[in-house]
């Protein structure tokens, strides 16, 4: 072999060697220890259990359910005291608490647990209950799968119903309805069907209300494991993948105050972290709702960065100064699972 075929050789095993380097260090990236123990300035602690926060209209408290299938609580935000909100009520079993914009709550959840896969996707109902002392849920007689959305500015809900299509494929429907307290049992009306898809091609969930509720952000969980975040525009049904990259999982969760932004839990780290893609490797991201989403994603929280640990669920507040999220763990399958709030303070 001729010295420059050799030197040729040697120099594509160093080169060979040095990305194998490289790619085990990726994998290597993660930290061990508690991302709680190691907290930026802006990010506080608020509970030491719970999971899907929600903020309230006036910015005052934050509602979170205990676990799933558990009790839903308030926290005040001035003084910290936390009140259960459904403890009146026996082997309480619910999955989700969120705030009307006139202050009172919308809960999911079934009637008694049967299975977390039957509970959860069959069996979830939605209950009024009031913002005061003493009230019990109040069943709407409306079924539900998995989440739903909440308008901020009016009492109007979109959320998930599954249903059979004549050749007995199973569809899932988004339906748009208005919130009715006026009369003696708080009711769902002007129901109609805004989006509609099959189980095979992307099975749908709604979670916000965006541009002053002329559109709806949900997720597209398609076959490959991949979570887009979409939206759809309400008046002339137009669906957006803003999102804007196949191979990135992203699922939306609260939008900003101006509509400009989302907050969304996203992988998109796993490219230079390592680790399997998905729902299991997740932190918090921001990016914009005009379409260019992925190209310009900036990451605020890093809890991913710890090996076993995800940052999970973010709202953002009415005012914009600071978002609510959960600390969660990688290793949990079921979805929404949380061990404590957490505030992101934007201002400081």
């Amino acid at each position: 072999m001729e010295k420059k075929s050799i030197k040729l050789f040697i120099l594509s095993l160093l080169i060979v060697f040095a990305a194998g380097v490289q790619e085990g260090f990726a994998q290597q990236k993660r930290k061990f220890g508690d991302p709680l123990d190691n907290l930026p300035k802006n990010i506080e602690q608020l509970t030491y259990f719970g999971e899907r926060a929600d903020i309230s209209p006036d910015n005052k408290s934050i509602a979170f359910m205990t676990k799933n299938f558990g009790d839903a609580m308030v926290i005040d935000l001035q003084s910290r005291i936390i009140k259960c909100l459904t403890c009146n009520i026996p082997a309480a079993a619910f999955l989700r608490v969120m705030h009307l914009p006139n202050g009172d709550f919308i809960l999911m959840g079934p009637d008694h647990f049967e299975d977390v896969k039957i509970s959860r996707l069959r069996d979830s109902e939605l209950w009024y209950l009031k913002n005061e002392q003493g009230a019990k849920p109040i069943k709407m007689g409306q079924k539900v799968s998995e989440g739903f959305a909440l308008s901020k500015k009016n009492m109007k809900i979109v959320y998930t119903e599954i249903k059979q299509n004549v050749t007995g494929s199973v569809l899932r429907e988004l339906i748009l309805a208005d919130v009715d307290i006026s009369g003696s049992v708080p009711k769902l009306i002007n129901k109609k069907a805004v989006y509609e898809s099959s189980e095979q091609g992307c099975i749908i969930e709604a979670q916000d209300f965006y541009n002053d509720d002329k559109g709806l952000i949900f997720f597209c969980y398609v076959t490959n494991g991949i979570t887009a975040t979409m939206g759809l525009d309400l008046r002339s049904g137009k669906v957006s993948n803003l999102t804007n990259d196949p191979k990135l999982h992203t699922e939306p969760e609260g939008v900003f105050p101006d509509g400009k932004f989302i907050a969304v839990e996203s992988d998109r780290h796993v490219e230079w972290m390592g680790g399997v893609p998905g729902s299991a490797n997740i932190d918090i991201w921001k990016f914009k709702l005009d379409g260019t989403g992925a190209k310009e994603m900036v990451r605020l929280t890093n809890f991913n960065d710890y090996e076993g640990s995800k940052a999970a669920n973010p709202v953002v507040s009415a005012n914009g100064k600071f978002m609510a999220f959960q600390s969660a763990k990688s290793n949990d399958p079921p979805p929404g699972i949380g061990y404590g709030i957490l505030i992101y303070w934007f201002d400081k």
